[in-house]
């Protein structure tokens, strides 16, 4: 086994699938750290307990939340689509003399950074999908705190998301002591970072976590949204589906827990939060130069 093979622990049937990203050696051999593909986990394991796969083959559990991501995807997409139509015809039903064609919209822009690049790629790809204006960072999750400002001072965000690896230390019992989190108290230090910057809630919403984060301590710092309620695995695009449905939802609305989680593949167990106020902003007219 090497750096990039593609492994399932035996240890907790072969549920998901990582990929190896350090070697080192200990005194009771070779310990792997090893990252999912699709779930928001880091982890050390031994290597008896690792078994090497085939590269692009998912385990029946990943297979589930592949479907759901394409459905979530689709139904993003649909109802978007439906909302227009509806608009439209009420614009017309009622302000007869209003052409909707000048009509335009403005989601909320979205600062995403994430302590891994490859996640942050695969989340790129589906912003794009959904047509959402996004700024991506790659910075170390030790690092968020000192380098958050700046960031949101140069990007000017209305949603800022902070994730990227996170997990419990193994043997945990205390589940409010950051110190048995691997990178809880970096996202901690982060939303603390951002509220001393910003402290409206609905002028700045913040996202942050990843897999069996520390959930209570980060809504406590002063996110919007936190992982993981449950102390779940996160999926990797979960932070994207809840930041479609802020940015697409008019500001003039405040967004209830249940529908800016109906799209999230790990809903309530993996995202929890508090009413937040949508970040869209319809105008009038449409500019005739772009």
């Amino acid at each position: 086994m090497d750096i990039g093979d593609i492994v399932v622990r035996k240890s907790y049937g072969k549920d998901i699938t990582f990929r190896i990203i350090d070697v080192k050696e200990s005194n009771k051999g070779k310990v792997f750290t090893i990252k999912g593909i699709n779930l928001r986990i880091i982890a050390d394991s031994p290597e008896e307990d690792l078994e090497i796969i085939p590269k692009f083959k998912l385990t029946e559990e990943e297979e589930v939340f592949n479907r759901k991501v394409n459905d979530s995807i689709q139904k993003i997409l649909i109802s978007r689509n439906d909302f227009r139509n509806k608009y439209r015809t009420l614009n017309k039903s009622i302000k007869k003399n209003l052409d909707n064609d000048l009509a335009f919209g403005r989601p909320g822009k979205i600062l995403h950074v994430d302590g891994d690049a490859e996640y942050l790629e695969v989340c790129a790809k589906v912003y794009n999908q959904l047509s959402l204006d996004v700024v991506g960072r790659t910075i170390l999750e030790r690092e968020q705190p000192n380098k958050i400002i700046d960031v949101v001072k140069e990007v000017k965000p209305n949603i800022v998301v902070i994730t990227g690896h996170d997990a419990i230390l193994k043997g945990t019992k205390d589940y409010m002591d950051l110190n048995n989190y691997r990178n809880s108290k970096y996202f901690v230090q982060t939303v603390n970072e951002l509220r001393n910057y910003e402290p409206n809630y609905d002028d700045l919403v913040i996202f942050a976590g990843a897999c069996q984060s520390c959930y209570e301590a980060i809504l406590d710092a002063g996110a919007n949204f936190a992982s993981s309620p449950s102390r779940v695995l996160i999926h990797c695009l979960d932070p994207v589906f809840l930041c479609e449905k802020i940015a697409y939802t008019n500001i003039e609305k405040v967004v209830s827990i249940k529908d800016a989680l109906e799209n999230t593949i790990t809903n309530t167990k993996g995202i929890g939060g508090l009413q937040t106020r949508g970040q869209y902003r319809e105008g009038f007219p449409k500019s005739n130069y772009i």
